[in-house]
């Protein structure tokens, strides 16, 4: 009985495949049973597996045994680091009583998985092509310019307002190229008349009476540009 190959290392979550290959002189009509067992640090074997001459296939959950007869394959599922250890074969016949033949140890090392780079689980930017977090930062600003310019405009316009000047389509005028408003101020003048005595009626001067001074007001509408004030 013979059990190869000698030694194997695999990573963890792989699997591991052994073969045990029997000879026997006379083997027609024969019942036998082939065992399998592992040993770890040297400690008693344990029995792990078991699978008979007329058996083609047997499943465990840890285990995938095949019939090739006169080889048998085990295959170890899912490696785990303590699934390291030595493994080996035993034939087991039933013609003659008690009659165990084991195979040579093989060894199995589990090592730990590789580590996963990043560098090819993320797709490279292509050139030209930003990424979105580039594409709503630059949104952004564009938006906050066009907010700013929108406010400038807004105070421009209400200061010119303010200063006098209208608009007209896409420009402003003063409000001094207007006609200025004629509003009527009265003014007093005051001065002095002289009365002529009428000459054709000379009246003796016992009866002439005493020279007089009157006084009249003449208001005259006076119209004058006044500038309203701002």
């Amino acid at each position: 009985v013979t059990f190869f190959p000698a030694m194997l290392s695999l990573p963890v979550g792989g699997s591991a495949t052994f073969f045990c290959n029997i000879s026997m002189e006379n083997d027609s009509g024969s019942e036998y049973s082939l065992n399998w067992y592992k040993e770890t640090n040297h400690s008693q074997a344990q029995k792990i597996a078991e699978i008979s001459r007329n058996n083609p296939q047997t499943r465990t959950e840890k285990y995938l045994l095949t019939n090739h007869t006169p080889a048998f394959k085990i295959e170890i599922l899912n490696l785990h680091q303590n699934d390291s250890g030595s493994y080996y074969c035993g034939l087991i016949t039933f013609f003659e009583p008690d009659k165990v033949m084991e195979s040579n140890r093989s060894h199995l090392v589990v090592t730990a998985a590789p580590e996963k780079t990043n560098t090819t689980d993320e797709p490279e930017m292509e050139e030209g092509n930003p990424p979105d977090h580039i594409k709503a930062v630059l949104l952004g600003i564009l938006l906050l310019t066009g907010a700013v310019v929108l406010l400038i405009f807004g105070y421009l316009t209400v200061t010119y307002r303010r200063g006098g000047m209208i608009p007209c389509g896409s420009c402003a005028a003063p409000r001094a190229w207007e006609k200025p408003a004629v509003v009527s101020v009265s003014t007093v003048d005051y001065g002095v008349l002289e009365f002529q005595w009428d000459q054709c009626t000379q009246l003796p001067p016992e009866t002439r009476p005493v020279d007089q001074t009157e006084y009249a007001t003449i208001i005259f509408p006076e119209e004058k540009p006044v500038m309203p004030e701002r």
